[in-house]
């Protein structure tokens, strides 16, 4: 299976897992009294600022304990690289950014205000390939180039 297919196979039962585990959250937010948040998110590339269309935000309600509770939401960005949600009880919460031909992104945030806006930007992946069975980064001072081939 080539690396692009193992890709696509690991975000599909990524998404098939979240979309088990968006009950718990929206059960979790039906039963919450408390304070709520809605909260916008900015997808861009790291490199020149353009959005990233279709990209899945994830979000995790993590616990006193900063694990990562169970439930989860998959939000998928627009052509212009944002989407929201309304109604996040205050508290931590992990968001988790993937889409294609980028490194997955994830960072905890504290929930805290009415209305909060979130500006992601994700990175190209590292520069890798395999040399000999070894596999070498070449952003990396340690990559060295054979020497030239006598004439």
């Amino acid at each position: 299976m080539g690396a692009m297919s193992k890709s696509r196979l690991m975000v599909g039962v990524v998404m098939i897992l979240l979309g088990l585990g968006m009950i718990g959250l929206t059960r979790a937010q039906d039963d919450y009294e408390g304070p709520m948040s809605d909260l916008q998110f900015l997808v861009v590339k790291d490199y020149n600022g353009k959005p990233v269309r279709n990209a899945a935000v994830v979000l995790h309600p993590v616990n006193k304990k900063g694990m990562q509770s169970k439930g989860g939401m998959e939000l998928k960005t627009d052509n212009n690289g944002r989407t929201n949600i309304d109604g996040i009880p205050y508290g931590a919460l992990r968001v988790q950014v993937l889409a294609p031909g980028f490194q997955t992104f994830g960072e905890d945030y504290e929930i805290n205000k009415p209305e909060l806006q979130i500006t992601v930007k994700l990175k190209r992946p590292a520069g890798q390939y395999t040399s000999g069975g070894k596999t070498v980064d070449p952003q990396k001072d340690d990559v060295k180039k054979p020497p030239p081939k006598p004439q």
